[in-house]
């Protein structure tokens, strides 16, 4: 059995994310507390049952669900469950990187609280969006943009699973493309409620930002392998992984290829680690023969433990 974490971006959070694990195991309550005191803000108050606008913005958003799934992630270290590789989606990448000890985990917390800050100021209010395009093939929803692109930036920005690819760009851009899409036969299309339009070339400058406060981080040599969302690929060493994370910024997320590259390395059961199970149901539709497991709160943890245990002994 070869076991891969994957871990979630922004979107999955919640209020009392990680509330429950952090109440009954030490360990992860030292993670809150850690992220709390390198920030100089209430992480426990944030994520337990603080304000659900302010848990929204970009700047507190990833640090909150990067601080949950780390926590989350040294509960199953704990109970023996050590992954043979790692990925994340968009901020997710940060969480997969502290687990392969390629970067502290105080200094994950804080670059990505000034990455959100970066990406949030990149494009002016009302300018940018996204929008998720269900149920088309991922080439003809890149051929409906060609069409919409007179109108402004509108480029893809995930590629999450089939028959799901999610678009980002100017509004007026984004909205034209819609209609096309919904004319050529996509089975869905819905703008989604961010803030900017992630993913995308318009966030070049906030890589250029980001370049910056990447440049202050010791990135060490990774203790398990991570794939990349740029370009689906084992990173190669800690020298790529600065040029990686600021491309990440700009460019399409690549993750039904990274699921499919790890499962081609002999990967066979994915947990997805902190807030939601979008990921989960990304995996299952990608390949419905692997085995997927969420951890979240104590009963997807008593579950997913179980379960693979299970496995092992039927190995």
């Amino acid at each position: 059995m070869k076991v891969a974490c994957i871990f979630p971006g922004q979107g999955a959070q919640y209020m009392g994310m990680g509330k429950e694990i952090a109440e009954n195991y030490e360990a992860a309550m030292n993670i809150f507390d850690r992220a709390s005191e390198k920030l100089g803000i209430d992480m426990k108050k944030l994520c337990f049952k603080g304000d659900e606008e302010e848990l929204k913005k970009t700047e507190n958003t990833q640090p909150s669900i990067l601080t949950t799934s780390i926590a989350l992630l040294e509960v199953l270290k704990l109970k023996g469950i050590k992954p043979a590789i790692a990925a994340g989606l968009s901020l997710g990448e940060y969480s997969a990187l502290v687990a392969s000890n390629a970067i502290s985990f105080e200094d994950a917390v804080a670059v990505v609280r000034k990455r959100g800050q970066f990406m949030q100021e990149a494009v002016p209010a009302g300018e940018g969006t996204m929008a998720a395009i269900m149920g088309m093939d991922k080439g003809e929803v890149v051929q409906c943009l060609k069409m919409a692109s007179g109108y402004g930036v509108v480029e893809p920005a995930n590629f999450n699973c089939p028959g799901q690819v999610v678009i980002a760009g100017h509004t007026k851009a984004i909205e034209k493309a819609c209609g096309i899409l919904k004319e050529r036969g996509a089975r869905k299309v819905a703008i989604l409620p961010v803030s900017a339009p992630f993913h995308s070339s318009l966030l070049k400058a906030a890589g250029e930002k980001l370049s910056e406060e990447l440049s202050k981080v010791v990135f060490n040599e990774m203790d398990i392998p991570v794939v990349s969302n740029v370009n689906a690929q084992v990173i190669k060493d800690k020298y790529e992984i600065k040029k990686l994370l600021i491309e990440q910024v700009s460019t399409s997320v690549l993750w039904e290829d990274s699921i499919r590259n790890m499962i081609g390395k002999g990967v066979d059961a994915f947990i997805e680690v902190g807030p939601g199970k979008s990921l989960s149901a990304f995996v299952k539709k990608i390949d419905k023969s692997v085995c997927v497991y969420n951890v979240e709160d104590l009963e997807s943890l008593d579950k997913t433990i179980e379960s693979i245990r299970e496995r092992l002994e039927c190995v």
